[in-house]
């Protein structure tokens, strides 16, 4: 069940997440979010890193030709 706790922004529009929130959705520091707007509300949402898609993606690839494939696609062959 979802919980609704108060933040504050900094002067630099900063705010804290709170701990229940982080570690329910597995938020760590480095974790990427998105962020969403509806006409009353903003939305965050984490996106999954590779690595904790690597399961899903097992049965089609590992996650080294993954990888390899993404560098590729963006350029990033040594």
């Amino acid at each position: 069940m979802g919980f609704a706790k108060k933040v504050k922004v900094t002067r630099h529009g900063q705010t804290t997440i709170p701990k229940e929130a982080r570690e329910k959705f597995g938020i760590d520091v480095g974790s990427v979010l998105e962020v969403h707007t509806t006409d009353d509300a903003i939305v965050y949402r984490p996106i999954p890193r590779l690595e904790d898609l690597a399961g899903s993606l097992s049965k089609y690839a590992s996650v080294r030709k993954v990888k390899e494939s993404l560098d590729r696609a963006r350029g990033d062959e040594d």
